[in-house]
This record gives structure tokens, C-alpha cells and sequence, in this order.
């Protein structure tokens, strides 16, 4: 599978934003965003005015980035989302929202999604009791999300995250049992449990057209 191997750091420049995807690093002054605030390259400090397509174009690319997928799977995401019942935006969120690399970065046993992927990955989560090593899993209410059995190796892995994250805001989509390094989905998450602004209907612009 195709994935980008650059970066990451060149990534949230681009974007103008932390999109913290180098895990602690993000939240220290050694976070290229703080020390150099503007796009990479020989002409990242002049200024352009962009279009509205291009500010289209960086939304979607923002939310691209944040979460971790290519255009092909973001464009399956948003063709779901155009055909399931409610708001096209806030349903393309919800389900990235919903992946399950991302639910072990918001519970914080994983410091970045990219984490979160490698672990899932390498088989170390299981979900309802079933171990799932498929990233892209939608996690649903009621579903609970744990350390697999017999993963000592990574069990102390996620304790670390955890000591490292405990002054991150918990979701509070997810009921979080540190000590037995378990979460439970209580309801579906929203835009406000995001926590970094996303003008979703830029992407649905942008897509429309």
C-alpha cells in the first residue's frame, strides 16, 4: 500500500498548523511549526494570495494529512458520506473520527496516528475481544478497545504514551480505563472533539464541482 515517507513535520508547515503527527515532539519548542512558521521551500516566506479553489484545495488536503490517508481512500470516505443520511461534512469527519488508528491516538496509547497504525498493525489491539489489525476499522458505540493478550512488549508501550499524554485532553467520545488500558466508545464523535478548525464544507465545495 502507497503511503507517504517524507516529513512529517514538512507536512504541518505546509499546512500553516500543527497537525501532530510527530507525537510529544509537537508539544515542545522543537516543533518546526514554532520555530519556522512558514511553508517549506525557497519561496515559503512570500506571500500568495490563493484562490478559492486553493483554499478549497489546502482544507482538504489538511484533513488528508491530519488523519493519515491518500486521496483514493479520502475520496472513497467522501463518497460514502455523500450517500449515508445527514450533513455530507460532519459525516466525512465522523467516520475519520471513527478509524481506529486514530481512537488509540485519542486515547493516548498511541503518541501520533502514525503510531496508531504501526500498532494496530503489528496486531496489538483488539477490538471487542477480536484482534483487528486493519488501521481504516470503524469503530462503532458500545465497542470496546483494548491491549491484546499476551502483548507485554507492547502493553508497556502504551503505559509509556499514556505517562506521556496524561495532560492531553481526553475525548469525550470514549471512556478511557488507563490502568487497564482499555476504551469503550459511548457515543459518536463530533466536529467540537476534533480539536483543530476544519471548514469541512470547503471539502464538500470542492468535491461538488
Amino acid at each position: 500500500m502507497a503511503r507517504y515517507t517524507g516529513p512529517s513535520c514538512r507536512l504541518c508547515r505546509r499546512e500553516g498548523m500543527k497537525l501532530f503527527l510527530k507525537g510529544t515532539k509537537c508539544y515542545t519548542p522543537k516543533c518546526p511549526v514554532e520555530k519556522r512558521a512558514f511553508p517549506p521551500g525557497m519561496h515559503g516566506q512570500i506571500r500568495v494570495k490563493l484562490s478559492d479553489y486553493g483554499i478549497q484545495l489546502r482544507e482538504k488536503q489538511k484533513v488528508k494529512r491530519m488523519y493519515g490517508v491518500l486521496e483514493r481512500q479520502f475520496r472513497r470516505y467522501f463518497s460514502v458520506a455523500q450517500k449515508t443520511k445527514g450533513v455530507t461534512g460532519q459525516m466525512l469527519l465522523e467516520m475519520l473520527e471513527r478509524r481506529l488508528d486514530n481512537v488509540l491516538y485519542r486515547m493516548g496509547f498511541a503518541t501520533s496516528r502514525h503510531e496508531g497504525r504501526e500498532m494496530v498493525r503489528h496486531r496489538a489491539v483488539t477490538v471487542n475481544g477480536r484482534l483487528v489489525d486493519l488501521p481504516s476499522y470503524a469503530v462503532k458505540v458500545g465497542d470496546v478497545v483494548q491491549v491484546a493478550p499476551k502483548r507485554d512488549g507492547q502493553a508497556a508501550r502504551m503505559k509509556e504514551n499514556v505517562d506521556r499524554t496524561k495532560d492531553r485532553p481526553a475525548p469525550a467520545w470514549i471512556q478511557i480505563d488507563a490502568q487497564q488500558l482499555k476504551g469503550v466508545i459511548v457515543r459518536v464523535p463530533q466536529k467540537d472533539d476534533i480539536g483543530l478548525p476544519v471548514q469541512e464544507q470547503l471539502i464538500v465545495e470542492l468535491y461538488s464541482k
